[in-house]
């Protein structure tokens, strides 16, 4: 009996610490994404440096066996490309976002994908129409974004040029994912490292297109000694780590929670990202601006209970299938579950 105990005492220890490390990760990404891109003003080379963490992090764990991903093949990786160049813009989109909006706009934005989800899923892949609840959930979240937009006194046609960039890139990714979990067979820290491996191979394409390599060589130039300060590498180096931490207590706290628990630890995310967002700084929205971002949150709640116990039977390829870049809790079905995994950011991106 006394055993029988211990273990169960064990158990709650060790699924309370998944669940508030995958909090602690989840509500606080987009603040250090917003501070590291501050701080660093070089998204293309930030971005890079955060796929190579998760490469190098989902190799080594592999390597000494705390998981298992699919090895690398030219075949898989050329099917697998369209997928990651989707990623990567989704990514690249996300971090100009926050680099000229603050992350309410980006939490507002980021929203909104359940709606062109659903209008993009019954045009394009032939799924029935919302259901009534469904409906008037995703309409209370685009009445909260369009009140919020409406009060947002620091509006920018920059800022918001790359808020619909990434509505669309993002949007497409979900949809897109879901296609390639269906049909890839890829388990889901396979897709993961083929995200970020093939993004990191791309990267060095996208510095080019927007110059970004004439603005990191001109820095270095300027400051060969100390082009990067101790904040900016701090900054750098914290983005990265919790990238790649926010995948292990994802998928952990997933396989040990039912997926309603995970669901609301997912909501109260939300709320604690914006509570650290208006604490800690200047860089966020009015005060009813902030009304408005809670009423797409409660949208999304709404919207997460009309979807949750419909039938989806889930791709699984292995144990840990489960949920980046973002970087999201939006919706609780086993497809979702795979394509949240893809970017290792994923309340970040």
């Amino acid at each position: 009996m006394a055993s029988v105990k211990f273990d169960s005492s064990k158990q709650y220890y060790a699924t309370s610490s998944l669940v508030i490390g995958y909090a602690l990760c989840s509500s606080l990404l987009a603040v250090i994404n917003k501070y590291a891109i501050t701080q660093f003003n070089f998204p293309g080379l930030l971005t890079a440096l955060q796929y190579l963490t998760s490469c190098l992090g989902v190799w080594i764990l592999g390597k000494l066996g705390f998981l298992y991903h699919d090895p690398f093949t030219f075949e898989t990786a050329k099917k697998f490309l369209p997928a990651a160049t989707v990623f990567f813009l989704a990514i690249f989109t996300n971090t100009n976002l926050l680099r000229h909006a603050n992350v309410d706009t980006f939490i507002v934005f980021r929203s909104l994908t359940p709606l062109l989800v659903a209008l993009a899923d019954t045009a394009f892949r032939k799924q029935p129409c919302p259901s009534k609840l469904t409906f008037v959930s995703l309409l209370v979240i685009l009445g909260g974004a369009i009140g919020y937009v409406s009060t947002d006194s620091g509006f920018s046609l920059t800022a918001y040029s790359w808020a619909f960039a990434y509505l669309v890139t993002i949007t497409t990714e979900m949809v897109y994912i879901k296609h390639m979990v269906t049909n890839l067979g890829l388990n889901t820290w396979g897709f993961v490292f083929y995200n970020n491996l093939l993004s990191l191979m791309m990267a060095p394409i996208l510095w080019i297109l927007t110059g970004e390599y004439v603005d990191v060589y001109a820095a270095w130039e300027s400051n060969t000694d100390n082009w990067v300060g101790s904040g900016a590498f701090f900054a750098v180096l914290l983005s990265c780590l919790f990238g790649l931490l926010i995948s292990f207590f994802g998928f952990a706290a997933r396989k040990a929670v039912s997926a309603t628990a995970f669901t609301v630890t997912g909501v109260v995310n939300k709320f604690l990202t914006v509570a650290i967002n208006v604490l800690i700084w200047d860089k966020h929205a009015s005060p009813l601006g902030l009304v408005c971002l809670l009423f797409t949150i409660v949208g999304g709640v709404l919207y997460q209970q009309s979807v949750t116990g419909v039938s989806i039977v889930p791709v699984q390829h292995d144990s840990a299938v489960s949920k980046q870049i973002n970087g999201d809790d939006d919706i609780d079905s086993g497809d979702d579950n795979q394509e949240k995994g893809m970017s290792g950011k994923y309340s970040g991106v």
